[in-house]
Parts: structure tokens; sequence; C-alpha cells
């Protein structure tokens, strides 16, 4: 991978490819490698595998991509190095997301974006193919140009497109598929059982029991194994959960509704004298006239309403 020794590390743009870069190496694929230059973080060098089921299956593309200063708020530029076909060599393409359209580009794209990108316009044909650095060649130069591909090699990488993507089925086997694939070691010949499923005992029957009941000395003993018997699911109780739901009789109701009834006349009856400063039970002469508030309706009218109040919150207080 590339070094920041030549580069400002606190640049966004820096800060940015480096993050790319160790994505890609932490997350490889079979179908593109890619990595930026020792010595030019800005500059990366990729390879591709054809498409499949196009005249590019089996081919390895080499690219060079290109970051602006500007990175990620600019596009890269591509140009591909292999002989292929399809894209002009050592020429910047003009596709959706290079630098020839800058305001279709998004920041939140980068390498990986490009790559499966140019990619997938590997087989575009007919008009829309036709752009700067695109070519039209025949089918079968572009198959003859993928078999020679895979043997091309880089400049400036020293290495073949094969060697820097190795076909799948020539990769090194991983060590969890090499244990998959071990055949397990035969079970010893003569070997008892031991399997907990199975219960073995002896059981003396009528061939080895002579005649006055007494086992034969010159028979084995039958030894037989007797499988355990299943319990139906259904045969297990299932604990029933109770859930308690205590509720008072309606006579215990009725006697706290009637207590707190007159509790709450005898309060109001307290109050009321405070407030008049004289016993309620003597009627009072306002302007020469007896008055008596229990006489009057609308007092009863309060009193009658609160036993109903009082019922209510019961109700709510059970429920």
């Amino acid at each position: 991978m590339a070094t920041t020794s030549s580069a400002n590390r606190n640049n966004s743009a820096v800060k940015r490819i480096m993050q790319e870069a160790r994505e890609l190496a932490n997350d490889p694929s079979t179908d593109y490698t890619a990595a930026p230059l020792e010595d030019d973080i800005f500059e990366w060098h990729c390879t591709i595998r054809g498409p499949v089921g196009t005249e590019f299956e089996g081919g390895l593309y080499h690219l060079r991509i290109l970051l602006p200063a500007e990175y990620p708020f600019r596009p890269p530029s591509l140009m591909v190095l292999t002989p292929n076909g399809r894209f002009e060599l050592n020429t910047k393409i003009c596709i959706s997301f290079t630098n020839y359209h800058e305001e279709l580009w998004q920041p939140a794209w980068g390498v990986r974006t490009a790559i499966l990108g140019i990619h997938s316009f590997f087989p575009l044909k007919g008009q829309a193919a036709v752009g700067v650095g695109s070519i039209e060649y025949h089918s079968a130069e572009r198959k003859r140009l993928a078999v020679l591909s895979r043997e091309w090699t880089c400049p400036h990488c020293q290495q073949s497109n094969l060697e820097l993507l190795p076909d799948p089925s020539t990769s090194a086997a991983s060590p969890e598929t090499e244990s998959d694939s071990a055949p397990e070691p035969p079970a010893a010949p003569n070997e008892p059982s031991t399997s907990p499923s199975l219960s073995s005992h002896t059981e003396v029957t009528a061939s080895n029991v002579s005649d006055d009941g007494v086992p034969r000395a010159d028979l084995t003993p039958v030894t037989v194994v007797t499988p355990p018997i299943p319990i139906p699911i259904h045969a297990v109780a299932a604990v029933p959960q109770t859930t308690s739901h205590f509720r008072p009789p309606v006579f215990l109701d009725a006697l706290i509704g009637l207590h707190t009834y007159w509790i709450s006349v005898s309060i109001f009856a307290i109050i009321f004298e405070k407030i008049l400063k004289r016993p309620i039970r003597k009627p009072l002469e306002v302007e020469g006239v007896l008055y008596n508030p229990f006489k009057t309706p609308n007092v009863w009218y309060i009193i009658c309403l609160i036993p109903s109040h009082y019922y209510d919150l019961l109700q709510v207080m059970r429920a």
C-alpha cells in the first residue's frame, strides 16, 4: 500500500484516499483489484476481470486511475492500458463518473464505484458505447485480445495481469475448506458403542437356560440393545400459569362506599359550620326568616351526588 510520507496527512483528500485503500485491502474481490502507487497515492492501478457472457470473458484488463487534488469533490480520470478492443489505450475515457461529467459526480462515490462503473461499460454496444476513448472492434478480435490480456505486463507494476488478479479456481484453498474435506477416521473394529441414545442389558432367554432353570455355562448370554422409549411432547404436562385477580365482594364494596359517604358528609358539615361559625343543626335566621340549609334543594343535590362519584371511583379501582 502507498505511504503518505510525501503527502500531508491532514489533507482531506489524503485521508479519504487512504481510507478507501484500506477498505479495498480488507475487502478484496475476485473481479477486480486496485491500490495506489507507492510514490503517488493520487494515482491508482487496477486490474479487472472481463464481464461473464461477453466477448471479454476470461480477459484481464489493467487500468490507470488518476485522482484530482480536490478528491472526492471532483471525479477521477480513467485510462485503460491493456489492449481490449473496447477502449483506446492511454486515453481518458468519457463516461458519466469521470472528469468529462463533473456535474454528475457525487462525493459519496469512490474508487470502487469507478471500477464497477467501467466494468459495466465494457459490454455496451452501438450508440450506448459511443464516446471519447471508445472504439468498436469485431467480436472475434476482442476474444483474441482477451486471451492475450492475461499475460500482459504493466511497465510500472512489473507484474502480469494474471499475477495481479489470479483466477478463483487456481487460488489456494482456504484452511477451512481443507478441514471440511478431510475424511473422518474409520471406527476401530470390535469397539463398543458409546451412543447415549441406546442402552444395553443382558437377558436370560429360554435358549440359554437348562430344563431345571439354571443358566447353561456353555452358552454366552444374549446382549439385547434396547432403545429408550421416546416420551411424546404432549405427555409432558405443562405447568399452568395462574394469574391472581383478586376482587372484593359486592357487600364489602357497599360497606366501603357507605362509610366513605358518611365520612364525606361529616367533613362537609364541619367545613360548613366553620364557615358560618354556627352549628349546622340549628336553623339560621336571615332577615327574620328561619333558614335551614339542609332543607334547600341545592345542598341536598350536592350531598346526593357524593355517593355517585365515589361509586364511579370504586368501579375504576376494581378495573
